[in-house]
């Protein structure tokens, strides 16, 4: 509770130390008993079972939900007084990574856990939870989540589903279409979004399956995750209990907004068991393939891939449960000031909406960039349907789509950034006003005697000058209408994730060195020099293409010129770099780091 905590977006203008920063490396006895429980489970019901894993049959899914039920795995974002185990978010993230390997059964498993219990116990009355919360974390009823419609994917509030009170006041009368949705074949409690009469904004209603008038299609045909059941509903005229209303009325945009941030938050959790596995399926295969008499894992161009893979995911676990870590703190100090449990909990998760948002779009693109080098490292049997690494190709390419397209959460880093600066949550554009008044006087800020880790909190600090500069620039050109310059906000927010990721990489590093975690600690300071060498030539390049893009001609080069200063790091042999992280990759045969 003494740590120090940043405010959401906040990491733009302000530091922390490695001491303040929670790491993996940090887990006590009980949550690596947890993630061991959930990987004994994807290793004896999931992975021996991959035929049917990939195949739509809701009753073996539904089966497979109800085991883990049984094993209390449903019940780990529950507190105890509704039957579940009342883990940490750390720790819930921790259980979503380790279940992330999991294929359809991992989306079937994130979308009961998350999405489809959680609204009701973070906005649910006591008699809703009571009622449902208990049976959900058991696996005795399995949840949905039921927002997108036909015409209302992104725009949310554009749905036309909708509900009228009945003439004796009674019940609510719900009409409408959902597409989409996850569990739907199987479900048995939908949590539920529509307009009250002529409402502008949502409501949300818990919805029983069997209420007359609900009606599920059959499975779609999908790309990949076809063992999950995702399907069409359908309300016709379905009669909802009054006492069903979730929320208040009206309240529903704001619970699909926070549960959206919620989901964004864990799918960044979920991807890092998707990453590793196929990782391991990567190195495993190149220690065993040969080609031209001698291993390919011996080869330089596959070490290059298995080492951006370990890169990639190193890094974003390292911001994962940094993240995390703030949130329970967040959860803490709501419950010590006599918050209500459920509410303290949500407030906690989308206070954090920026990191939500970068943890989504960086964590599915790392995702579906390991494994695509997955299939590559396999080759032709890649391409065969015998190797699980081609049902991961088709599985993981869904995350980039889920809980708002990568597009939109794209727009929502930086947007939500500026909302927060503007509140005064942070001083974002007094300091970007500080930057750009020194515009002519940047350097690059090396300090004789810096130490590893000085040089590196001082070439992230400069990306962060980037950002501000080119948000004080953007700001000042288009005012209001930056909102429309979609390609300038992506290119701010590729900065912004960038430099978060690099951060977080480098306060984990940095503090496994202080906690002594490994007597190979130089091996992590190859992934950290990788992960922000690489994090400067992105930044480098979104800052120039922003500049270019709206910057006076005659002005632009002292832009640039000072995008150069804030980008120059020193020299690294990434080269050899790569390689003793694959080395080590390739000795352990799996993920170890």
């Amino acid at each position: 509770m003494e740590n120090k905590i940043l405010k959401s977006g906040e990491f733009l203008v302000a530091e922390i130390e490695a001491k303040d920063t929670f790491i993996p490396e940090e887990f006590d006895e009980e949550q690596r008993m947890i993630a061991e429980t959930c990987n004994d489970f994807l290793e004896t019901e999931v992975y021996p079972q991959m035929e049917k894993v990939d195949s739509p049959d809701r009753e073996f899914m539904s089966g497979l939900l109800k085991k883990a039920g049984d094993l209390g795995m449903l019940g780990i974002s529950v507190p105890e007084e509704y039957g579940g185990f009342g883990q940490s978010f750390v720790t819930q993230m921790l259980t979503a990574a380790t279940v992330g390997g999991g294929y359809s059964f991992s989306v079937a498993y994130m979308a009961h856990c998350g999405i489809g219990t959680l609204p009701i116990m973070y906005y649910g009355t006591e008699e809703q939870r009571q009622k449902y919360v208990p049976k959900l974390a058991s696996g005795e009823l399995i949840g949905a989540y039921c927002l997108t419609e036909p015409g209302a994917g992104s725009d949310a509030n554009a749905g036309k589903t909708n509900a009228r009170l009945s003439e004796d006041g009674k019940h609510y009368i719900l009409n409408g279409q959902k597409m989409w949705i996850t569990n739907a074949g199987f479900a048995d409690i939908q949590t539920v979004f529509a307009k009250i009469d002529n409402d502008r904004v949502l409501s949300a209603f818990i919805v029983e399956k069997n209420f007359p008038g609900v009606v599920i299609n059959p499975d779609e045909h999908k790309m990949g995750i076809k063992g999950s059941s995702t399907a069409q509903i359908f309300y016709n005229d379905v009669k909802v209990p009054v006492e069903n209303l979730l929320g208040k009325r009206g309240e529903g945009f704001r619970i699909a907004l926070n549960i959206l941030h919620m989901g964004r938050i864990k799918l960044g959790g979920n991807i890092l068991g998707a990453a590793k596995k196929s990782i391991n399926d990567s190195v495993e295969y190149a220690n065993q393939r040969k080609q031209f008499g001698v291993l390919i894992s011996t080869f330089g161009a596959i070490k290059f891939k298995l080492s951006e893979q370990v890169v990639k995911t190193f890094g974003i676990e390292s911001a994962v449960y940094r993240v995390s870590n703030d949130i329970d703190i967040i959860m803490a100090q709501n419950k010590a000031e006599g918050t209500d449990i459920g509410r303290a909990a949500i407030d906690a998760i989308s206070h954090y909406a920026v990191e939500a948002a970068i943890l989504k779009v960086y964590g599915s693109e790392v995702a579906d960039n390991v494994v695509d080098e997955a299939v590559q490292i396999h080759g032709g049997m890649g391409y065969s349907s015998e190797m699980d690494v081609e049902t991961g190709y088709r599985d993981f390419r869904i995350n980039r789509i889920f809980e708002g397209t990568n597009e939109i959460n794209r727009l929502l880093v930086i947007d939500t950034a500026m909302k927060r600066a503007m509140k005064g949550d942070f001083d974002l554009f007094g300091e970007a006003e500080k930057v750009y008044n020194a515009l002519d006087q940047i350097s690059d800020n090396k300090q004789a005697n810096e130490s590893y880790y000085q040089e590196k909190q001082r070439i992230i600090k400069n990306f962060k000058k980037v950002i501000l500069l080119i948000t004080h620039a953007a700001s000042n050109k288009f005012e209001k209408k930056l909102i429309h310059e979609q390609e300038i906000l992506f290119n701010l927010a590729d900065m912004m994730m960038e430099t978060y990721v690099a951060e977080s990489t480098a306060l984990r590093v940095e503090k496994m060195e202080m906690l002594n975690c490994t007597p190979q600690i130089d091996i992590y300071k190859d992934i950290l020099d990788v992960e922000v060498y690489e994090a400067a030539a992105l930044v480098k390049k979104a800052a120039n293409d922003a500049v270019n893009s709206f910057v006076e001609p005659e002005e632009a080069p002292r832009f640039l010129k000072a995008i150069d200063a804030l980008t120059s790091i020193p020299v690294v042999n990434v080269k050899d770099a790569r390689r003793r992280i694959a080395d080590k990759l390739i000795e352990d045969n799996c993920y170890k780091f």
